[in-house]
């Protein structure tokens, strides 16, 4: 299985449980790790055979900024959910990043791993 990863990726949503978090959006920052298969696009040397991760970025950054979450759980979650949906990606490897939150605390995050279901 092949890999596409994008580390580092900054994006804006609100989240959080406490009323001082939720008075404006917050900087998180995602590493993605997603499975697919590159034979196709290496052959074709088209983008079209392949996750376009421009469009993936920017369709992402769209959809985080209108949602509201409490939990990194459920965001990591959304963010499986849509690049599995929406990219037709085999397995997905997230981690959510939220820098600064805690006095003494560079980092605060999780990471969860999603495949796709057979139906």
């Amino acid at each position: 299985m092949d890999t596409l990863f994008l580390h580092g990726l900054t994006v804006k949503t609100l989240i959080g449980v406490y009323e001082w978090e939720r008075q404006h959006s917050q900087d998180l920052l995602l590493d993605l790790d997603i499975g697919t298969d590159f034979q196709l696009s290496a052959q074709s040397d088209n983008i079209d055979d392949t996750i376009h991760y421009g469009d993936l970025v920017q369709a992402l950054r769209e959809a985080l900024a209108e949602q509201e979450f409490l939990l990194l759980e459920t965001l990591a979650e959304y963010v499986a959910q849509f690049v599995l949906t929406q990219f037709q990606a085999e397995w997905i490897k997230v981690k959510v990043v939220k820098p600064g939150i805690l006095a003494g605390v560079s980092k605060v995050g999780i990471q969860i791993e999603r495949r796709q279901t057979e139906t």
